[in-house]
């Protein structure tokens, strides 16, 4: 098997174990066990505490002390347990440590997986930046795939969903100690640095400068609109099998095979992210993420599975722009604004600001406000009201972040023309 076609499987599975469930656990949770939106929210709220720390320490740990896939393989392992005994539990308190720990086994798995990658890439004389992306695209058809397994199988509101992420979770374990050695490479002297230098703390100093510190903010307001999308779009469409007029329908039936359009939509954004960046800048790109938001929730408001299915379609479409336009195009704002020398360690910062403290406040948030608001008595949901204030949300970000974000672009670059940040002077 070549070197391309073994990353490949391995990207494939990585996304394949996250996309079996991530999209489907809210309708197993509110269906099946029937526990409270703000428990829920407080599930959702493990992926970011354990993005708050873990792929941090485990960098540490494959840099230092065991080689990257052997410690990636142990995590898939131990992961695949986890899910195995999700659907044992049956009390929402248990949940979420269950959940807890097994987010902190997944979560670092992902930067693992992208460092086994390169080394593999550079130690066969490739190009990582040519040859990688073509690679990695294979996890969005992972995760597309296992969303529509989950679907055709009837499982998005069954605990089986479970059992076949850790199914793919195990096989994944075993194969990461087939993959080529990624060895510790820290040396001694590297090995002396500091605590603060080590978990990439230094990189706080970008908050130092106003316009960073306004794009960080943003950030973190946007990995919340992420969050919001991920806990509750399958619930909402699995919702209309409460209505007669829709409960037949196949948007109703399969869920999350409509869901997976917006990951095939993400597969394509990515495409034009250069064009956008250097015709228009960081800002104007920034804030069409936004808005593109903003028409994500607002056409799920409106959207239903009969004439209004056109919006749930375009809704999904509008995913794609709405996810790169800040995920993808941030990282390469960020990796060109840092200074060379903290440029992991800025990545770490946006990746804690996105799916750390973002995905925390928009999980634990969301799910108090949709029990206090927008569920009746009955346990039904105003899910009008919820797409609906979601939307103002995302428009309010879109009107403070113009002023705010003072940013000046040179037309036909992508970044500034100043180049990277001075920390000690911003």
């Amino acid at each position: 098997m070549s070197l391309k076609l073994r990353l490949i499987v391995m990207n494939f599975l990585q996304f394949f174990i996250w996309g079996a469930w991530l999209i489907t656990i809210g309708a197993y949770w509110f269906q099946h066990k029937q526990w409270s939106g703000t428990s829920f929210g407080a599930i959702f709220s493990t992926m970011g505490i354990s993005a708050l720390f873990m792929p941090a320490l485990m960098g540490v740990v494959a840099d230092k002390w065991i080689s990257a896939q052997k410690l990636y393989g142990a995590l898939h392992i131990a992961g695949a347990a986890m899910l195995f005994y999700v659907p044992q539990v049956n009390d929402p308190h248990t949940m979420f440590w269950v959940m807890l720990v097994t987010m902190i086994f997944y979560m670092p798995t992902i930067s693992l997986a992208i460092a086994v990658a390169y080394n593999a890439l550079k130690r066969d004389g490739l190009d990582v930046v040519r040859d990688f992306p073509p690679i990695r695209v294979w996890g969005t058809v992972g995760f597309i795939a296992a969303l529509w397994t989950t679907s055709l199988l009837k499982l998005e509101t069954s605990p089986g969903q479970f059992y076949i992420a850790s199914a793919a979770s195990l096989a994944l374990g075993l194969y990461a100690f087939t993959l080529p050695p990624c060895p510790p490479t820290l040396g001694k002297g590297e090995g002396s640095r500091s605590l603060v230098d080590v978990l990439g703390l230094s990189s706080f100093r970008l908050f130092k400068n106003r316009n960073m510190a306004v794009f960080f903010v943003f950030a973190m307001l946007l990995g919340a609109a992420l969050q919001l999308t991920n806990a509750y779009g399958d619930t909402f469409l699995h919702d209309f099998a409460n209505v007669d007029a829709f409960k037949d329908t196949l948007t109703v039936k399969y869920p999350a095979i409509i869901m997976s359009i917006s990951q095939i939509s993400e597969t394509l954004f990515i495409l034009t992210i250069p064009f956008f960046l250097k015709r228009f800048g960081i800002k104007i790109v920034m804030t069409i993420s936004m808005l593109a938001w903003f028409l994500r929730f607002g056409l799920f408001a409106y959207g239903d599975p009969g004439p209004g299915l056109w919006m749930i379609v375009a809704s999904c479409i509008v995913y794609g722009m709405a996810f790169d336009f800040f995920n993808i195009s941030g990282s390469l704002f960020v990796e060109q604004q840092a200074d060379p020398k903290i440029r992991a360690s800025a990545q770490g910062l946006f990746m804690l600001m996105t799916n750390g403290v973002g995905a925390i406040l928009g999980s634990a948030i969301s799910g108090w406000m949709i029990d206090r608001f927008f569920t009746s008595p009955e346990g039904v949901k105003d899910w009008h009201g919820i797409w609906t204030s979601f939307a103002l949300y995302s428009l309010a970000m879109a009107i403070a972040f113009v002023p705010l974000f003072k940013h000046r672009h040179v037309a036909g670059t992508p970044v500034p023309a100043h180049g990277a940040l001075d920390l000690e002077n911003p």
